[in-house]
């Protein structure tokens, strides 16, 4: 959805501005309305020239330390106000600051936590707001704080798999391109002004590498160039649905990987709606925010049409299991869950079972990567350098010969 910036007045007269998505500027005025906000401009953030900022983020790390603060203080009995005064006092993050200094002020103006929060979507998602709304109606705001706490630290903990999974092959394959070229740049230039000055036969192999070696050294500039703009010509594209839909779909398919990714799919699937029903929140809203918080555009499809079908009556078994993405044991537990009343709790289970799976599943995937990269830079570096060393065996058999 997009994000738009408004400015309006409250019933008391004060100025109100802030940050809030919403599905159009019909529906934020609606909205603006039942908080008895009269909004003077609203405009669509991303619409104007924007200089970029950097550092600017909150990590996910400083907000479940926040969560974790915040709902000790709150179970102490601290006024909230006061709480958000505090905790956005004592952060070194400037614009975690801002925009808890900014939470404060929207609440000692009269609005709900969940609201105020609103405001500022780039640090607090849906699922966040949508969980601390639910703790405020049902008066347990310090225990949904503890749930979303432990939510991140999960959610973290399950992000850090997946870059330690990707590192490794990232690095290495980086570092074999990187050999690949200066062999071919400036190594192989040298073998074959020898080869030239000796008049060796050179046999087929060695003819292959050193014409790659001239293509590297006539086309080098276009190389880099060509590189850097497929590099951002693929990253301009995975930010357009079709093209977040191609590269999600296709690192699902991929061997080892993609099994990760089904398994951390799972994982922060059962772990979002579980957090999100056990903290009273419908469970057709917590399909939506789990959609689109799964990070994943095949799994966002999937599970907005479980959304669908559970929105037409039926359980949510049938069409989880028809989405062919998710194991179906996933589905029959789910089921399970389903007919005994404990959805959250049958959830949260398959959620800690996956996140086991997924430590699993890292350490099994490190294993195997690890000689299949040796041998490939073996494979492709040592055929390089054979394929140079072949002319000089031929020289050397024949002046033995000779002689």
């Amino acid at each position: 959805m997009p994000v738009y910036s408004y400015r309006g007045t409250s019933s008391a007269g004060a100025t109100v501005t802030g940050e809030r998505m919403a599905e159009s500027k019909q529906a934020l005025q609606a909205m603006l309305r039942r908080e008895r906000v009269t909004p003077i401009t609203i405009k669509e953030k991303g619409k104007e020239f924007v200089m970029p900022t950097f550092g600017g983020g909150v990590s996910a790390k400083e907000l479940a330390i926040f969560t974790r603060q915040f709902s000790v203080m709150i179970d102490a009995g601290l006024p909230l106000v006061q709480c958000l005064e505090i905790l956005g006092g004592q952060q070194d993050n400037r614009a975690f600051q801002k925009a808890l200094l900014g939470v404060r002020a929207s609440v000692e103006g009269g609005s709900t936590l969940a609201n105020a929060l609103r405001q500022h979507p780039k640090v607090f998602d849906d699922l966040y707001t949508n969980m601390v709304e639910a703790g405020e109606t049902g008066g347990i705001l310090d225990n949904i704080l503890q749930r979303l706490s432990s939510y991140i630290e999960k959610n973290v903990k399950l992000k850090a798999a997946v870059k330690s999974a990707m590192i490794y092959p990232a690095a290495t394959l980086t570092i074999m391109t990187g050999v690949v070229i200066l062999l071919l740049w400036k190594v192989v230039p040298v073998f074959t002004q020898l080869f030239l000055g000796l008049g060796a036969d050179l046999p087929l192999p060695t003819r292959i590498v050193i014409g790659l070696s001239n293509f590297v050294q006539n086309w080098i500039i276009l190389i880099i160039v060509g590189a850097i703009a497929l590099f951002f010509g693929a990253r301009f594209y995975y930010k357009t649905p079709g093209g977040k839909y191609f590269f999600d779909s296709l690192m699902l398919k991929i061997p080892l990987i993609g099994i990760l990714l089904r398994k951390i799919a799972t994982a922060r699937f059962t772990r979002t709606l579980g957090t999100l029903i056990a903290s009273g929140v419908p469970i057709l809203e917590g399909l939506s925010i789990t959609a689109r918080t799964s990070g994943n555009a095949v799994i966002e499809k999937a599970l907005m049409q479980v959304r669908k079908a559970v929105e037409e009556g039926r359980t949510i078994v049938e069409p989880l299991k028809a989405t062919d993405v998710f194991p179906s044991m996933v589905a029959q537990m789910i089921g399970v869950g389903e007919q005994t009343g404990a959805l959250d709790a049958m959830l949260n289970k398959i959620g800690d079972f996956y996140e086991e799976e997924v430590d699993a599943a890292v350490k099994d995937l490190l294993t195997a990567m690890e000689p299949i990269m040796l041998v490939m830079l073996g494979t492709i570096v040592g055929g390089i350098v054979i394929s140079m060393y072949l002319p000089l065996f031929s020289l050397i058999s024949k002046l033995g010969g000779g002689g």
